[in-house]
């Protein structure tokens, strides 16, 4: 059997587009013989399509559109792919669909419905009961069709590592029932690492089973997740005999009957992952949202240079237009770094100082008595980041440029960022990159690009706002490798004080978390970002804003 991995980047609800982008990968595999082309789970509709599955007509017209793929299927390759469905009394499926001879041959329904992180399936979809899982014949095989969490039972950070009875392993299932061939078909989002770690819990499957096992998965940006494709294929030993690329389209043949030598797949360094990542989540964003440019300040500090790199490269320095707002803080490095970034990048620069507009807020009736009463306070250091942010936002209004904000993950941890300041825009680059992450990749991007794109000065000054006289971050928060060691323990392993006080003092540690809990309303209204790790903010971590917690 001749099979066709199809790994395209559907847009959530572009029936039409996603239909298109199946019927040219069919076209091109039947033309070199394949007997089945598999895509990912719900191509059709675009994962995650979240409340458009409650749109009267969405899901009917998904059907509709599998029926006409189906009819490409006389006389070339057959096609299975991913979609919702409804069943008996007006159920919601999340499916698979076999499609051969010009027709729909086997419908194959999701099992385990993943209700964690950033999935809400459950909300919308019936689970397939275990008992009705069985293999589809076709071409003398017979093929254990899952769909993407049905691989994951067991997985701790699930709620099926329990025992069987309880949640039925679908794999194991379809193994029992005489499977001879394992396919999954997979919207699994990005996280660092997450390509080896589906190898290895798949490769664990191909060992106990004693099966060949093939997994598909999808690419692109989708609001705040990203796909990284990386499909692959394993022999029953469990080794791999291909991987596809990552973070880009693929559609490659493999001869199951005489499957290609094994290899050792080796993932790209971490920053390489992360930058490929938010390359493409922003290039996806901007594109299916309708945006050609973006605008953003650039400051001359580590966050904005990273963050302008990041869109040059998603969109081209020709589409990115940079803002160099000096305050009366300003020093003149940053202003000359911010300069050095622009010309390394080739991106549009323009400078616009905001003392004028600063100095007509002091001159107000009331505004300025409060900003004199407590001078470079707080109050007046927000104001300069909302003039910025006013400037920004002016230039996307008349534009129709898309406005990205630049704050990291550290920062908006612990409020250390303004709303309607440096926190408006369209998108957040770097929400998910504690600085630390953020140094990493700036160094990378260096080493990779053979030259200096982000100016060394950059990177060896010591972080500041530059909104009072004198002012450093240090003198407001922990060093950053204390502060971010302490919020992975908070936020990526929700650890308590007391663990994390074994540490760190404890005043420090809880110093964090008090500000961590107190901020959960700026977040809330942060623009979206691309999520990179397992506990990023936003749809996956869902805190309360208003509470009153013990610390």
């Amino acid at each position: 059997m001749r099979l066709a991995l199809a790994q395209l980047n559907p847009t959530v609800g572009d029936l039409k587009g996603n239909s298109q982008q199946i019927e040219q990968a069919h076209h091109k595999a039947s033309e070199q013989g394949v007997d089945l082309v598999v895509g990912a789970e719900l191509a059709i509709s675009g994962y995650p399509p979240k409340d458009l599955l409650l749109r009267n007509g969405f899901v009917a017209a998904c059907e509709a559109a599998v029926e006409q793929l189906a009819g490409l299927t006389a006389g070339r390759a057959a096609l299975l792919v991913g979609h919702p469905s409804v069943g008996d009394h007006g159920a919601l499926y999340n499916s698979a669909s076999l499609l051969a001879q010009g027709r729909i041959v086997a419908r194959i329904n999701k099992t385990l419905l993943p209700n964690y992180d950033v999935f809400d399936e459950r909300r919308y979809f019936r689970a397939q009961r275990p008992e009705k899982l069985r293999p589809v014949d076709f071409g003398g095989r017979k093929l254990g069709i899952h769909i993407c969490e049905d691989a994951w039972w067991g997985q701790p950070d699930t709620f099926y590592h329990t025992p069987e009875e309880q949640f039925a392993d679908p794999v194991r299932g379809l193994a029992k029932q005489g499977a001879d061939l394992l396919i999954n078909l997979s919207a699994s989002p990005f996280e660092v690492s997450k390509p080896a770690r589906r190898r290895d819990l798949m490769a664990a499957h191909a060992r106990e089973t004693g099966l060949p096992f093939i997994f598909v998965n999808q690419i692109g940006g989708q609001d705040d997740v990203v796909f990284d494709g990386h499909s692959f294929v394993l022999d029953r030993l469990g080794q791999v005999r291909h991987q596809s690329a990552g973070f880009r389209t693929d559609l490659d043949i493999v001869d199951l009957d005489h499957l290609p030598p094994v290899i050792e797949p080796r993932d790209p360094p971490r920053e390489q992952q992360l930058l490929d990542a938010l390359v493409l989540g922003l290039n996806d964003y901007m594109r299916r949202c309708g945006f050609t440019d973006c605008v953003l300040g650039l400051s001359g500090g580590i966050d904005s240079a990273v963050a302008c790199y990041i869109a040059a490269r998603a969109v081209g320095p020709q589409h990115v237009h940079g803002l160099l707002m000096p305050s009366r803080y300003s020093s003149q490095h940053s202003v000359d770094d911010a300069w050095a970034l622009v010309n390394a990048l080739g991106v549009d620069g323009q400078l616009v100082p905001i003392d004028a507009v600063h100095q007509a807020y002091e001159g107000m009736p009331h505004v300025g008595p409060d900003l004199a009463s407590q001078p470079a306070g707080l109050a007046d250091q927000n104001l300069q980041a909302r003039i910025r942010g006013a400037i920004v936002m002016t230039r996307s209004n008349r534009h129709g440029w898309i406005a990205l904000a630049t704050g990291n993950k550290s920062e908006l941890a612990v409020g250390y960022c303004t709303l309607y300041g440096d926190m408006c825009g369209g998108f957040a680059v770097l929400s998910d990159l504690y600085k630390r992450d953020v140094y990493a990749l700036a160094r990378y991007i260096n080493r990779v690009e053979q030259r200096e794109v982000i100016p060394v000065s950059t990177m060896e000054k010591a972080p500041s706002a530059e909104l009072a006289p004198n002012q450093f971050d240090q003198d407001t928060l922990p060093p950053y490798p204390v502060l971010d060691a302490i919020l992975e323990g908070l936020v990526d392993r929700e650890d308590s004080i007391a663990e994390l006080a074994k540490q760190f003092p404890i005043e420090q540690v809880r110093w964090v978390a008090v500000r961590l809990d107190r901020n959960e309303f700026k977040r809330r209204q942060m623009a979206p970002g691309v999520k990179l790790s397992p506990r990023a903010f936003g749809f996956g971590r869902r805190m309360p804003m208003a509470m009153k917690v013990e610390h």
